[in-house]
């Protein structure tokens, strides 16, 4: 159940960011994944090396204003640093144990997500729902 969750949790929020429309869509994206680089900052756990991230997340970030690769890079670099406060037993929610874990499965699904470009979920549904074959009438 360790795993199951932070995918469904990443796949919720893909179709939450999917209702947001383009152009606003990467933006968002952009500056969610900015901000991503300052979520370990209260924690320590990395000492002055923890100032590393949020960096080079601006730069990705700002790199990302206008393409979904970088904001897959940023998401993939958050989930590295994931991993690294998980090995060093300094979750990003000090109160739960296992939330860098849960953070370092989740992330990826959104990276592969804009990776894709970022497309609306649910205008693929749509598409394919009105692309049905006709089905013959009595």
């Amino acid at each position: 159940m360790s795993i199951i969750m932070p995918i469904v949790i990443g796949l919720i929020c893909v179709c939450l960011l999917s209702l947001i429309p383009e152009p606003h869509r990467r933006l968002v994206n952009a500056v969610l994944v900015g901000g991503a680089g300052a979520a370990y900052l209260s924690g320590g756990g990395l000492g002055y090396a923890e100032f590393v991230l949020p960096a080079v997340m601006t730069y990705v970030a700002y790199r990302g204003l206008d393409s979904w690769t970088w904001i897959g890079v940023g998401w993939l670099l958050h989930t590295a640093w994931d991993v690294l406060h998980h090995l060093q037993g300094s979750p990003i929610l000090p109160f739960a144990d296992d939330s860098s874990f849960g953070c370092a499965i989740c992330d990826p699904v959104v990276a592969l997500w804009c990776f894709a470009g970022g497309p609306s979920v649910f205008g693929r549904v749509r598409a394919r729902l009105s692309h049905k074959p006709a089905t013959p009438t009595g």
